[in-house]
């Protein structure tokens, strides 16, 4: 069966690595915003193009996202979304274009996702990515693949981590409330192993 999935959650909450996990276990699209855009960042709306915002450093406006999701959507046999939709005119949207087979909320606490956001750490070298507590280095500093330098990103230190969830909870408090209202939003404790969280996400997509 191609399932149409939503994930949501906060920064650090875990809907990449579930993401990916649940496009390889059902043999769907893995759509994200930024590979959406990236891949038809030429195509053309009345709005503009994706490329002309982007190459301006501009955020894209709300309606190119939606015609780009649609399309990414459409091109889709089944699919688990991954950050979007990011506010309630997207959520709106999303519900007027596709049927979801399945809502889920990975629920984090805060001072769990802190942990899990500043413990990252990135290869200046290759990119490849650490976490000094669930996916630590051989050795400490060095990248396993390259022998590259680990570092900790900006937007990794304790200050950016809050600022983003408190930017999240604004923007997708909202959204939340209007899967919970239609029904269709089911919550999921993503605190546990990501298999774990994995097989409860699963009960619920199989429900």
């Amino acid at each position: 069966m191609s399932y149409r999935i939503l994930l949501l959650g906060a920064p650090g909450a875990g809907k990449g690595t579930q993401s990916a996990k649940l496009a390889d276990e059902y043999g769907i699209g893995h759509v994200t915003t930024g590979d959406a855009l990236r891949a038809n960042k030429d195509m053309e709306t009345e709005y503009g193009t994706p490329r002309s915002f982007m190459e301006a450093g501009e955020l894209v406006p709300d309606p190119v996202v939606n015609e780009i999701v649609k399309t990414a959507l459409a091109d889709a046999d089944g699919f688990v979304l991954d950050g979007y939709p990011r506010n309630l005119e997207q959520a709106e949207y999303l519900s007027e274009i596709t049927d979801l087979d399945a809502v889920v909320l990975l629920d984090v606490d805060d001072e769990v996702l802190i942990d899990r956001l500043t413990g990252r750490r990135v290869c200046d070298d290759c990119g490849a990515n650490f976490h000094v507590d669930f996916q630590p280095p051989e050795e400490p500093g060095v990248c396993d693949e390259c022998g590259g330098e680990l570092i900790q990103r900006d937007d990794d230190t304790e200050e950016t981590a809050r600022e983003r969830l408190e930017v999240f909870y604004e923007n997708t408090e909202p959204v939340v409330e209007h899967f919970r209202d239609e029904g269709s939003l089911v919550t999921v404790d993503g605190e546990s192993t990501p298999d774990e969280v994995f097989d409860r996400i699963s009960d619920v997509v199989e429900a």
